[in-house]
């Protein structure tokens, strides 16, 4: 299968965890944005849900499709989130923010009972790293944060916006894409940017994922994600 193709039987896999009357996180990118079109069609043939969008580009096109949508203040619960990623290892861990959105993506994903996460198959690594790992800054912080960056070992490079400007967030923050190459304790890394004052939210995404869904050209792969018993 092509990506394209591979991105599609991730995604139709994928709606089949949604249930009617539930609560669902909709996510970002050309892998989820597959699934809002799905999600689209069933309501269309009656599925009755409600949609909390994870950007104001996926929330337009739920709009569109007649998906109901609302904010976060609006519901209690979310009951399945179903998004992309731009990488996933063997224990569930992810890389995302390369559409920008991985601020509102985190938000959702931490109030959703389950997490369902679609990709096609290169997006499946054994470690953390080849992709670029999104730090959404505050304006005013990124000057000074770009040394720091550097000091964790990356190289960061400042989104740019076609035009060339500044790539601004939903919420009006800039994003460093950091080159790490392979992240070794991505925990740490993890804690270490968060920590930093005036990082908004990082990347990396982990304990979110619930089941992975990997479309290959032998079909779907479905990887359940276990947690491990704390010592």
């Amino acid at each position: 299968m092509t990506e394209d193709e591979q991105k599609q039987a991730a995604a139709e896999k994928a709606v089949e965890y949604i249930k009617d009357g539930m609560v669902v996180g909709l996510g970002t990118g050309s892998c989820a944005a597959k699934m809002v079109d799905l999600v689209g069609a069933m309501v269309a043939n009656g599925l009755k849900i409600t949609g909390v969008p994870t950007s104001e580009a996926t929330a337009a096109q739920a709009r569109s499709l007649g998906i109901p949508v609302v904010g976060l203040d609006e519901v209690n619960v979310i009951d399945l989130t179903i998004d992309g990623t731009d990488e996933v290892d063997p224990q569930g861990r992810l890389i995302k923010g390369g559409g920008g959105a991985h601020l509102r993506e985190k938000i959702v994903a931490s109030l959703s009972d389950r997490m369902v996460v679609i990709a096609e198959a290169k997006k499946k690594v054994a470690q953390l790293g080849a992709f670029k790992l999104p730090v959404e800054v505050i304006r005013f912080a990124a000057p000074a944060l770009q040394p720091r960056l550097e000091a964790l070992g990356s190289t960061p490079t400042l989104r740019l916006a076609k035009d060339g400007t500044p790539f601004t967030t939903d919420e009006g923050n800039y994003i460093y894409d950091c080159a790490f190459g392979k992240i070794d304790e991505p925990e740490d890394l993890a804690l270490t940017l968060i920590t930093m004052p005036g990082v908004v939210e990082h990347g990396l995404f982990i304990g979110f994922a619930d089941i992975v869904l990997i479309g290959t050209d032998a079909g779907v792969e479905v990887i359940e994600i276990v947690d491990e018993p704390s010592s």
